[in-house]
């Protein structure tokens, strides 16, 4: 995600996990179950040997086989294999170079560009500031995120196994204003009214924003990779293209707009950060930070809300000018194409203005890349909140289908939807009609992890007592409980964690991991450690800048005995940290100079070769490096054991945390790749067999200052173009030069 939005709007009582540790250490059986934890560190975690599964009572249970079981195989219909022994490339060393610094032995092709053109007759990108706004409808956005490879069979039907040709779904999740106007953002006045005065800048940034389907192939001989500016398949999702409002919350009162009176429609997508996908070949965009692009000023619109709706606003975030302005564009058209951005009462009914834009926003948003002419459709029973992505557990005929998703801001949640219909491989080609049947239908569960290294799935449904009587907000029914998520949430005693963002599922052993990127001082405070956010430490720049918390992150995981299990068992995979931090408290993982890192942010799993890739997005450890690409080779839940971390505050206060932590990786984790100046290394797919990798490159040079627009050797990046060129974001494709399997 950009680093410019993670709010913290939890206000909930919620207790941190260890909060409850002494009261578990108090009985003599937790001791027991915590002393025997020991133990895990016996176990192998060279590939799919053990690993622990959850229990149905307090403590860890025995290890198991972590082959999945013979009827079970990934979303992509390959069964898993076991993990590689070893990594092998020479790990890339740390670099503040305007330039991707890759592996030896690999090769890297840029492929798809902010403003690069994907239809016939459109022409190159000028890249300085005015190429026509309405031609964005037809050219690369902006800040490449999320994506995912469908591969295509030459009918134009979904190929799970094609590698050669296929479809490649990209997420552009938000702009830098600066470099796509002529002479940056035009805006005029202060404070509230600030406003923006120049509408075809605006209507370029609502195109800019969205989702990318090109058409991609490979050369069997040259293994180059282009994309086809001419395929039909080719599509600009953006904040603009109709969408469908489905699930629970479709058509009740509380989705009514002026654009949808009966509440089943609405406008476009925005802010869409990390991805999913379904077995039945579709695309998963979801919303992340999309709350912050609503104009509401409270002094204005405060008095004429409910107490009930001010508790929901507030605790989504929905205040203020709007990050972008939109809404300030005048006049407006006769459709409300800037006005529908704000969100203030206006009217005499919600049928007359926006009031309830917000709430149909922040949601999955599925896409059918194979018909170009579908409608997407935004799966509210999936939940509301601030949509890091949602990855999808393995996939096995006649059980539940299961996504975990996050809720990416700093105190925020862990989401997993479980599908009441059990998964019927018949309906592998039915595209969007599938997602009707299980992704309009299922559970919603948050996630509690226990001081103990246990942890729970949490329903959220109007029937659960805590939620039905929960004080701080009224639920009326479902639809509610979904829309406000987050509160639903806080209300069932759900865990603050330090910025869920992406989420992988292991092949080989079916563990969930999840990137906790960061968190400061002031939100996870010394008090508020606790066993699964355990660090409040000091990480100092090399330029003697304090930096207080939990500021290069760390990487949770956990194991279920089956996906649609209520409980399991967790363990931290892995801390962010510099190589040169204390070892005992805060370089927990023994990184060195080889995987040091900070905030891991991006997460997938390989399914061709069951290599795990990190991505950071930091702003805490850019004095020694640019963010980077690490690939790693885990072992399981509770191959490391426990371990006591002493946590310092400003003042000298100390306070111990009891936690689980995965084996050190050692070679097992090498940095593979780093990036250009101050951009973000993000979104990850490769092709079935393993042998081309994708990856973005997002906002080179965002920091460059607004005032310097006109004077190109001020800019801090002109990567990938290189010369004076303003930077953009990017696709790469990387290939080894011997034509084999990434990583090994």
């Amino acid at each position: 995600m950009s680093r410019q939005e993670d709010l913290d709007t939890n206000r909930s009582n919620n207790a941190h996990i260890d909060d409850v540790i002494q009261a578990q250490l108090a009985d003599p059986g937790r001791r027991t179950v915590l002393k025997g934890t020991g133990a895990w560190a016996a176990l192998s975690f060279l590939g799919g040997s053990t690993a622990l599964v959850a229990g149905c009572g307090g403590g860890r249970e025995q290890t198991v086989a972590a082959e999945a079981t013979p009827t079970a195989v990934d979303i992509e219909g390959r069964r898993p294999q076991r993990r590689p022994d070893a990594l092998r490339f020479s790990a890339v060393a740390k670099s503040l170079a305007d330039d991707v610094v890759l592996a030896d032995g690999y090769s890297l092709q840029v492929l798809y560009r902010l403003g690069d053109p994907i239809a016939a007759g459109v022409g190159a990108y000028r890249n300085d500031g005015t190429d026509a706004a309405a031609s964005f409808a037809v050219r690369a956005g902006d800040h490449h995120d999320g994506m995912h490879y469908f591969g295509m069979l030459p009918n134009g039907k979904c190929g799970k196994n094609e590698s050669d040709r296929g479809l490649l779904c990209i997420n552009h999740e938000a702009i830098t204003p600066m470099f796509l106007h002529a002479n940056g953002v035009t805006t005029e006045g202060s404070g509230t009214a600030q406003h923006r005065t120049a509408a075809e800048e605006v209507l370029r940034e609502f195109y800019v924003h969205g989702v990318s389907i090109i058409e991609v192939g490979r050369d069997k001989r040259t293994f180059e990779v282009t994309y086809r500016q001419d395929s039909p398949f080719n599509r600009r999702i953006h904040t603009l293209t109709p969408m469908k409002l489905s699930g629970p919350a479709a058509g009740t009162p509380y989705m009514v707009t002026k654009y949808s009176p009966d509440g089943t429609r609405t406008r476009g997508t925005v802010n869409n950060c990390a991805n999913g996908y379904t077995p039945w070949g579709t695309y998963l965009a979801c919303e992340e930070n999309w709350a912050g692009y609503f104009r509401r000023i409270a002094a204005i619109d405060n008095p004429k809300r409910t107490p009930k709706e001010l508790v929901a606003l507030a605790r989504y975030g929905v205040a203020g000018n709007g990050r972008e302005l939109w809404a300030t564009v005048t006049p407006d058209t006769a459709d409300d194409l800037y006005g529908r951005w704000n969100a203030e009462v206006r009217g005499a009914t919600a049928a007359d203005d926006y009031r309830n834009g917000p709430n149909t926003y922040g949601w999955n948003v599925e896409i059918d890349p194979f018909d170009p002419d579908s409608t997407p459709k935004k799966r509210t029973a999936m939940g509301r909140f601030a949509h890091e992505g949602a990855w999808p557990a393995k996939v096995e005929a006649g059980k539940p289908l299961v996504w975990y998703m996050g809720c990416d801001a700093r105190n925020e949640y862990i989401y997993k939807y479980v599908s009441n219909r059990p998964w019927n491989p018949a309906d592998a080609n039915d595209g969007l009609a599938a997602g009707d049947k299980y992704l309009d239908d299922g559970k919603l569960y948050v996630a509690r992890f226990n001081a103990d290294g246990t942890g729970q799935w949490l329903l959220l449904d109007i029937d659960e007592p805590a939620i039905r009587n929960y004080v701080a907000y009224a639920f009326a029914d479902q639809a509610d409980v979904l829309i406000n998520a987050r509160l639903a949430a806080d209300a069932v005693g759900a865990t603050k964690m330090d910025r869920p963002e992406w989420g992988a599922v292991d092949p080989v052993t079916g563990a969930v991991y999840m990137t906790l990127t960061n968190n400061n001082a002031t939100l996870r405070s010394l008090a508020a450690t606790d066993a699964a956010n355990p660090r409040h430490y000091n990480d100092v720049r090399t330029n003697g800048v304090n930096q207080r918390g939990n500021p290069n992150g760390h990487i949770v995981r956990w194991q279920e005995r089956s996906p649609d299990a209520t409980r399991f068992d967790w363990d931290i995979y892995l801390f962010g940290a510099r190589s040169t931090a204390d070892a005992v408290n805060v370089n927990v993982s023994g990184l060195t100079a080889d995987n040091d890192f900070s905030s891991p942010d991006g997460l997938w799993f390989s399914t061709a070769t069951n290599i795990c890739w990190i991505q950071t997005d930091d702003g805490a450890y850019t004095d020694v490096t640019n963010c980077m690409l690490l690939a790693a080779l885990p072992g399981a839940v509770g191959d490391g054991g426990v371990k006591t971390i002493t946590n310092t505050d400003a003042t000298g206060n100390a306070r111990q945390v009891q936690t689980f932590v995965g084996a050190q990786p050692g070679a097992r984790l090498k940095r593979f790749l780093v990036g250009p100046v101050e951009c973000e290394i993000t979104g990850l797919a490769e092709t079935p067999d393993g042998k081309t990798l994708f990856v973005n490159i997002q906002h080179p040079g965002e920091d460059t200052a607004p005032a310097n627009i006109s004077n190109p050797t001020l800019y801090s990046s002109h990567w990938p173009d290189g010369g004076p060129a303003r930077p953009r974001s990017a696709t790469v494709a990387i290939t080894r030069k011997d034509k084999g399997p990434i990583g090994l």
